[in-house]
Formats: structure tokens, C-alpha cells, sequence
């Protein structure tokens, strides 16, 4: 049965990165619930995980795969130049969909308005995006040049567990201001 599963698996390549971002972003959002929210095992907001695991599955495991398949198509090399070029260009045209898609549709999820889910994209969107500048242009230089086409999406949802857990973080601001304080890191989010 595993084997069959494998076989589909990889036959269906998109499935397997649908079935890592299903699993991995749930994770990601009990990570942030732990350690932020400081929930336990008996008080964690499994309906926030489903729509985690639905969003990461449904939205993100097809999408990336499609922009790992086109950047592939686009930059066929596996060199250092042309890992970065894909991780410059997925900054610059993907991010910000992925960014704000998922802003706008866990609003809605959360059962605001289409104005209210507007509103949030607005808000926070920057703040997200900012740190995604530093953080996805490393990983996916790495993934682009060091990781066999294959295993791409899978590599990148590990990665985008910990980004989940931020995101997570971000939506969970809600209009707080909140600092980080650490003695070679100053980061205030403010809304």
C-alpha cells in the first residue's frame, strides 16, 4: 500500500506537495499558538489548524508547485545565477500573491467581511512581505541550485512551516503592538 502510494505520489507530483504544505501548515500554526498565544494540547484552536491545513494543501501545495515547474521552464540551469534569478523573480511575482492571498482568504475564513478582509491585506501585508524579502530569496536560492527538481516543493514546505508560523504571528497581531527585544535584534510591529 505505501509503495502504491509512493508510485501515485510520484506519478502526481502535485499531490505530494499539496499532502507536505496540508500537513506542514498546521504545524506552523501550532507552533505560533505555543509559543505565542502560550496555548497547550487542551486549549489549541483546532478550527484555525483545519484552515491552515485547507489553505497550505489547497492554495499553496498547487501554486508553488506550478511557479517551481515555470521557473524550471524559465531558467533550466541549476547554477548559482540562475537559482538566484528564480528566487529574485518568485520575490517579486509570487510572494506578493502568496502574501496577500493569504491575508485576504484566512480572513475571510475567520468569518469577516470582504472589506474587513481588504482592510487586513492593507494593513499587514508590508509587514509580512518585508521579512519574506530576506527570508525566501535564501531558501529558495538553496533550493533552486542545491535540490533535485523532484523534491523542490517538498524542501520549500519545511521552510514554509517556520514562515507559517510567522504569518501566523502577523495574523495573530489583530491591532496590537508588539516588540521584539533581543540584544542584536529591535523589530516593532505596530497596527
Amino acid at each position: 500500500m505505501f509503495r502504491r502510494f509512493l508510485e501515485f505520489t510520484n506519478r502526481y507530483k502535485i499531490v505530494r506537495g499539496m499532502l507536505s504544505y496540508g500537513t506542514l501548515w498546521p504545524c506552523g500554526c501550532l507552533i505560533e499558538q505555543t509559543i505565542i498565544e502560550k496555548r497547550s494540547f487542551r486549549n489549541y484552536d483546532w478550527m484555525k489548524c483545519l484552515k491552515f491545513s485547507l489553505f497550505g494543501g489547497l492554495f499553496m501545495g498547487p501554486t508553488i508547485y506550478m511557479w517551481i515547474r515555470l521557473a524550471g521552464v524559465m531558467w533550466p540551469r541549476t547554477d548559482i545565477k540562475s537559482s538566484l534569478c528564480k528566487a529574485i523573480t518568485e520575490q517579486a511575482a509570487y510572494d506578493p500573491f502568496a502574501i496577500s492571498t493569504f491575508l485576504f482568504v484566512m480572513s475571510l475564513l475567520d468569518g469577516r467581511t470582504y472589506e474587513q478582509a481588504k482592510q487586513e491585506v492593507s494593513d499587514k501585508f508590508f509587514e509580512a512581505y518585508r521579512v519574506g524579502v530576506i527570508y525566501w530569496p535564501c531558501v529558495q536560492t538553496v533550493n533552486f541550485a542545491f535540490i533535485p527538481p523532484r523534491n523542490q516543493v517538498v524542501f520549500t514546505s519545511f521552510f514554509s512551516m517556520c514562515w507559517t508560523t510567522f504569518l501566523t504571528y502577523i495574523k495573530y497581531l489583530q491591532g496590537q503592538a508588539i516588540e521584539f527585544e533581543h540584544p542584536d535584534i529591535h523589530i516593532h510591529f505596530t497596527h
